[in-house]
């Protein structure tokens, strides 16, 4: 049998983000990635979304080009928003809904290319589930690129797929019942409470039916049209759910290639924003304080604290004596420190506290010898830099994906401990907060910090040559390569 000539030119490869910074950043240091190997992107944008493609574009002049549409409007968003960062996670559903109105554009588009620069590939974000049959009729290999790990992703795709109700009954009981994923390795069990809002709101009718179909429609696409799953994850953490392929994934191939974010550290601190702090002025205060002594506390750009849940971390930290930086955000969470808590975390001991109101350096900070626990609602892109840090974590999950991954972290990869049960709105007892503190910066957190430090030895393994990222990259790489206009690509090829 003759085999087919080699392509002339690089394989062309469409990239499709969702326009949320924790989505976002991750697919396009992948993309980084991509262009590093030579490949030719084109990555969808709108015009308010360009400035997060200008490091990617700087850095990879020719090889990257973006791909300018009209942000689709939605009666249910505000007008001129066209990205989810600051946004409470009830407009989730109808960013996912919006987006599919790209469908027609971006095919319009595809169609117009020369014969010899056709889309060989479509890698899209998992909620942008409506590229995966795009990808197929275009003949393209569709890509999901998880901005999740696989745990965190299986469980979503399982709830959507199997379509789990809670029990027809009234009381605040409902909230602890049990759902259990028996395809997942380990069958693991989580309470109602626990479940993503953006699967409750599907369940509990949070719109009318035909935008709730369409966000269902979009987890099926991914399951049903696509070719493989893309993870920003890595064996060391998730080996067990990568093994063999999932029924919940769509029995779909997985490649895992985290962690993707940068290692240099100017080309990390750029991502997603001006810091409103200058990261050198953050490092000499942290200077001041011995190796691992402070806590870092951060709740990425959508969690939004509510006053009672700002004043009992705010007296627990307090109480506990421990040196701090809390970054709060710059919109609603900023507000809800309390009042005169800045002046005595200053006015204390070596001024053992600051609090920054906006976007912080944060891979910068976590690699500072003084952060020595963070403290996080576990959005995946904080693990994986804590991981690549090492720096163990206090989970203190939201929503989303964040109850899914505080219990891959505190019970099977051993590098983090239970800061609070999570959710919005809940608060810790402050007491009992403030004595998790004090115990994880003394002798009580010494196996858990070890257990981090050696997750970063792992994690950095992984992404060099002969590591098992680095292998699944060069192995997705290649098969691209292979991919040609002529080749129709089926999710079972």
């Amino acid at each position: 049998m003759e085999t087919a000539p080699a392509p002339t030119t690089a394989p062309h490869v469409l990239v499709v983000p969702f326009p949320a910074q924790g989505h976002a950043l991750p697919l396009l240091d992948f993309a980084a990635l991509l262009a590093e190997r030579g490949l030719r992107l084109t990555v969808v944008t709108s015009p308010a979304n360009l400035p997060l493609l200008s490091p990617l574009l700087a850095a990879h002049p020719g090889a990257v080009s973006p791909l300018t549409l009209p942000f689709p409007s939605h009666p249910s968003l505000p007008r001129g928003i066209e990205n989810a960062k600051g946004c409470p996670p009830e407009y989730f559903p109808f960013f996912i809904h919006a987006l599919t109105a790209l469908r027609e554009p971006i095919l319009a588009w595809a169609r117009s290319r020369p014969a010899d620069d056709r889309v060989v590939a479509v890698v899209a974000d998992f909620f942008c589930g409506w590229a995966q049959p795009l990808a197929r009729e275009l003949g393209a290999a569709g890509i999901v690129f998880s901005p999740s790990g696989v745990l965190g992703a299986a469980v979503p795709h399982s709830l959507f797929r199997r379509l789990v109700r809670r029990p027809d009954q009234e009381g605040s009981g409902d909230d602890e019942f049990s759902v259990t994923f028996p395809a997942i390795p380990g069958a693991p069990v989580y309470q109602w409470r626990e479940i993503s809002m953006v699967y409750k709101w599907f369940v509990e009718g949070g719109a009318e039916e035909q935008i709730r179909e369409s966000v269902r429609h979009n987890f099926l696409g991914n399951l049903q049209d696509s070719w493989g799953f893309v993870f920003n994850t890595l064996r060391a953490v998730e080996g067990r759910y990568l093994d063999t392929p999932l029924e919940d994934l769509g029995f779909r191939r997985a490649w895992a290639v985290g962690p993707v974010a940068p290692a240099d550290m100017d080309a990390a601190g750029a991502r997603g924003g001006e810091a409103a702090v200058a990261a050198a002025s953050l490092a000499a205060w942290l200077d001041r304080f011995p190796e691992g002594s402070v806590v870092y506390v951060s709740f990425g750009s959508q969690a939004v604290l509510t006053p009672a849940v700002a004043a009992a971390l705010a007296e627990a930290l307090e109480r506990s004596a421990v040196p701090f930086l809390w970054v709060v955000g710059a919109g609603t969470s900023s507000g809800v420190v309390p009042e005169g808590f800045e002046e005595r975390a200053a006015a204390a001991a070596a001024g053992r506290g600051v609090v920054v109101r906006g976007w912080a350096p944060q891979v910068a900070l976590l690699r500072h010898a003084a952060v020595g626990w963070f403290m996080t609602h576990c959005g995946w892109n904080s693990v994986l830099e804590a991981a690549a840090a090492g720096v163990p974590m206090l989970a203190w999950p939201m929503t989303a994906d964040q109850f899914v991954n505080a219990r891959l972290l505190v019970d099977e990869a051993g590098v983090a401990v239970r800061a609070c049960a999570g959710g919005f709105g809940v608060a810790p007892d402050p007491g009992e907060l403030a004595g998790v503190l004090g115990d994880v910066v003394g002798d009580k957190g010494r196996d858990v910090r070890a257990r981090a430090k050696d997750l970063a030895v792992e994690a950095a393994r992984a992404v060099e040559e002969g590591g098992s990222s680095y292998a699944d990259l060069e192995g997705l790489v290649q098969e691209i390569r292979m991919l040609t206009e002529f080749k129709p690509i089926s999710p079972e090829a």
